[in-house]
């Protein structure tokens, strides 16, 4: 699956995730930004990797800014997104 345009899932409440998708030429780049950023940083990144993957995504631009989102809420954020940005 290809990014064609812009698109966002979620919102910056507690326990919730703003996932944000832009095209680019570039390789695929993963940012996090979370509250847990220690403790769960490494799993949201993990998450959001093999979501992409899921979806054929190699080229774009993914960034997640999670304030305690529960594993099945950033995937449904990070799908949603993904669905959004592929127009």
């Amino acid at each position: 699956m290809a990014i064609c345009k812009e698109a966002k899932a979620g919102t910056l409440e507690s326990s919730d995730a703003l996932v944000l998708v832009a095209p680019s030429e570039d390789a695929l780049c993963i940012e996090v930004q979370s509250v847990v950023q220690k403790r769960f940083g490494k799993a949201i990144l993990a998450l959001t990797q093999q979501v992409c993957a899921a979806f054929g995504v190699e080229k774009g631009v993914v960034r997640v800014n999670d304030k305690g989102a529960l594993e099945c809420t950033l995937r449904a954020r990070l799908e949603t997104a993904l669905e959004r940005a592929a127009g």
